[in-house]
């Protein structure tokens, strides 16, 4: 019999919390490693399957603790002013020694510009698009930001194969639109559309966009916001 006291949706957002600790230390020893030993492991392709697979996992509990306090009414944006070069440097710089291991060429294409953005929001969903990118990319990634029609837009662009036409989207994902049993969507995809969401000003507020082309003819993801 159910204990009526056990708020199980709070013991698996504590578990789900823990997990994502116990995965940053551990991508935390993986650069260590790799960093102590980078002549033997920086073409391992086991090592980078493994650094690559745990910072999946990490994006992932990210992605779940934030869905878990947006049902809870719990999760808002707090907008801060940030450089956006700079913004994308750091967070490309995370990546940088998984791209250099896997052969990924990368960039930065940025105009010099400030954003009105939640950091931590934000590095959510550029951390599991980057993570995304790598694994569908031939070879090379690019990162953007640029100012266009009063909204501030990121994006993230690889030469792969592109989204299926399924995928491409522009606006807001609701949860019940998600398809489990195909898998055509993604939570990553719905948490980043509700972080867009958060984003508002006046009665303007955030979309994420799918779509094929940019300047590496793969698929592009952006999220615009107000």
């Amino acid at each position: 019999m159910t204990d009526p006291t056990i708020d199980f949706s709070m013991v698996l957002a504590s578990a789900v919390h823990d997990m994502k600790n116990s995965l940053g230390m551990l991508l935390n020893s993986l650069d260590e490693l790799r960093n102590e030993h980078e002549q033997t492991l920086a073409g391992s392709n086991k090592f980078n399957m493994l650094q690559y697979e745990a910072e999946r996992m990490h994006n992932d509990l990210v992605q779940l603790l934030g869905i878990y306090r947006l049902g809870e009414d719990n999760l808002s944006a707090h907008i801060d002013e940030h450089f956006v070069p700079d913004f994308l440097a750091d967070h490309l710089a995370r990546h940088t020694p998984l791209l250099e291991g896997l052969g990924i060429e990368y960039e930065i294409a940025s105009e010099e510009i400030n954003g009105f953005f939640d950091e931590d929001l934000l590095t959510g969903v550029l951390n599991n698009t980057i993570n995304n990118a790598i694994r569908y990319t031939k070879s090379k990634i690019r990162l953007t930001g640029r100012q266009q029609d009063g909204y501030l837009v990121l994006g993230v662009e690889d030469d792969g194969r592109g989204y299926p036409e399924n995928m491409q989207h522009t606006g807001t994902l609701n949860f019940k639109a998600l398809d489990f049993q195909s898998g055509s969507t993604s939570l990553g995809l719905f948490f980043a559309s509700s972080v867009a969401r958060l984003h508002s000003e006046g009665e303007r507020s955030g979309s994420i966009k799918l779509h094929n082309g940019g300047a590496l003819g793969g698929g592009v993801f952006e999220i615009w916001l107000p």
